[in-house]
């Protein structure tokens, strides 16, 4: 296949250029030619800005878009609209944030979706990411119409994975010693590996697939402790792990930012990780071992500069935090 790749030069859109070049198909990745230049040197760049200027993509014929960074429904649109003459299906990588109530577990694809009564900014914030995101899987939907694919992903992971929150712990387990464990030892986690998803998607598409597909582990694959044990394995680890409850934590720590993946019960928010993905896995989803994940992370993260990371507890601060339960 002539796959388009919009993005391709980071994380998530990185992986998926790196599964359809393993897979023999003819990728072209569309981007501002910004940043990871030297990446996949034996595939087409064709160089331009998504918002604008799409104008390189005129006259061009793809079997399929990959839309790996799409954020804002009027630029998503644009996209679509260059493209639906050009382009046979496009896939676009949305979000399980789009939906609307994780008060509730098994969350599936027809679950119902935020819908903001008020125009939103084209602002990233934690509030409008979700129904943005909605916004842009309509306008895929409404331009392609039975021809899209719309991938909604859980919390995504793997080497490249530069928002550091599964990186923190892959780091964090990496250099042992006392590590501060939040909440509950047996609290469910649904993670993918950007790279299993990538391979699905390329799958999907050789299938002729269409539709709407939850993107994440399936339920019950690990609590958060099996998660953290499973690093320390892999990485042979001296690490010991002390957890702490939510009510010690409340207002010493940041949760999902300081120590990623920690929600606390007071959230009433089970349904982050107990998402149903049977769709996805009777469509060939498979994910590996999450220590697979933390070792691959771990040969990556370990050769990055040193700097400020985007997440994680300050190595200080949980010596100190851990003073506190006596460690």
């Amino acid at each position: 296949m002539k796959i388009l790749v919009i993005g391709g030069t980071n994380f998530v859109g990185r992986h998926i250029v790196d599964a359809a070049v393993k897979n023999n198909h003819k990728v072209t990745m569309f981007n501002r030619g910004q940043s990871n230049t030297d990446t996949f040197p034996g595939v087409e760049r064709l160089y331009g800005d998504r918002d604008g200027d799409l104008s390189v993509l005129s006259g061009r014929k793809w079997d399929a878009v990959i839309d790996s960074c799409g954020y804002f429904p009027r630029v998503v649109r644009q996209s679509a609209e260059v493209l639906k003459e050009a382009v046979k299906t496009y896939v676009f990588i949305s979000t399980i944030s789009v939906y609307s109530d994780f008060s509730k577990e098994d969350i599936d694809e027809n679950s119902p979706v935020s819908v903001s009564e008020y125009e939103l900014p084209e602002e990233r914030t934690p509030d409008n990411y979700g129904p943005l995101k909605v916004l842009c899987e309509e306008a895929v939907k409404e331009v392609f119409p039975g021809r899209n694919v719309i991938v909604r992903p859980g919390f995504i992971v793997g080497p490249y994975d530069y928002s550091d929150r599964f990186t923190y712990w892959v780091d964090r387990v990496a250099r042992g010693g006392d590590i501060l464990a939040p909440g509950e030892q047996q609290s469910p986690l649904q993670l993918i590996d950007a790279r299993d998803m990538a391979d699905w998607i390329i799958a999907l598409l050789e299938q002729g697939a269409t539709g709407t597909f939850n993107a994440t582990c399936p339920k019950n694959s690990y609590s958060f402790e099996e998660m953290l044990r499973a690093g320390i394995e892999g990485l042979r680890s001296d690490a010991k792990l002390h957890w702490a409850s939510d009510n010690f934590l409340d207002g010493k720590v940041q949760s999902f930012i300081e120590l990623p993946f920690w929600i606390p019960k007071s959230w009433k928010t089970p349904g982050y990780f107990t998402v149903n993905t049977d769709k996805a896995l009777n469509y060939g989803l498979k994910t590996r071992p999450i220590k697979e994940t933390f070792i691959d992370t771990w040969e990556w993260s370990k050769k990055r500069p040193l700097g400020k990371r985007e997440a994680g507890l300050d190595a200080q601060k949980e010596i100190d935090i851990l003073g506190k339960l006596n460690v």
